[in-house]
């Protein structure tokens, strides 16, 4: 019932990067094909239970995505939650943890993301009314393309600046081991390194805390 995402960032930085990363991957895989250019909104939420936030949801949610959101609620230890609209489509989504990664930023997560037929306001309106509380606003612009069995996402980041995304979603937790290998081989042969957790949890407490001042702007800042 539950797809696993194994995800590796790479902090690009500069826009010059991340033209030699495109350039480089249709060196590696002239199939590489760009699936999709949108500006999206991410609005993160601390607090609250899956199981509140899934009866709340339930009324806009499907049959097969209530049960879902519903086994996730059973099974998460460390969760995630998050409301996007990506160039108008507005989403739930949910991450939750997989053995000792973050839910926010780990390599391998559980992931739930659902179309709702409401606004970002109406959606995170019902999330704060589940009990849940704002953590902090995101705004960034995303470039996604499938590459070599992958799917890479260039993303220009409010306060991050160029960030990379390997991503593999697998079906079972059994696979992930293999998925997250892939994904290792494949940010080798385009000569970029991973960003590592623990800096990472240090960009996302800056963000966090500061979060108005990036927001919707081109401010970038640097956390080493």
């Amino acid at each position: 019932m539950q797809s696993y995402e194994v995800e590796v960032k790479s902090l690009l930085g500069s826009p010059e990067n991340a033209e030699a990363l495109r350039r480089k991957m249709k060196a590696l895989d002239p199939a590489v094909l760009l699936t999709s250019k949108n500006k999206q909104l991410n609005h993160y939420f601390v607090g609250g239970n899956i199981a509140s936030l899934a009866k709340a949801a339930a009324p806009h949610l499907s049959a097969e995505a209530q049960t879902k959101l519903a086994d996730l609620a059973t099974r998460a230890k460390e969760f995630s939650v998050r409301t996007r609209d990506k160039d108008g489509t507005v989403l739930l989504v949910v991450k939750a943890s997989v053995g000792d990664d973050t839910s926010a930023n780990g390599v391998a997560r559980m992931e739930f993301e659902e179309k709702v037929p409401l606004t970002l306001s109406e959606l995170d309106a019902l999330v704060l009314g589940a009990g849940f509380s704002y953590q902090a606003k995101w705004s960034r612009e995303r470039e996604e393309y499938t590459f070599k069995g992958a799917t890479v996402c260039l993303d220009h980041n409010a306060g991050y600046g160029w960030l990379a995304e390997f991503e593999k979603v697998v079906g079972s937790e059994a696979e992930v081991p293999a998925a997250r290998a892939a994904i290792d081989a494949l940010m080798r042969e385009c000569g970029i390194e991973e960003l590592k957790q623990d800096r990472l949890e240090r960009m996302f407490a800056h963000y966090n805390t500061h979060w108005p001042e990036y927001y919707g702007t081109d401010n970038i800042f640097t956390i080493n």
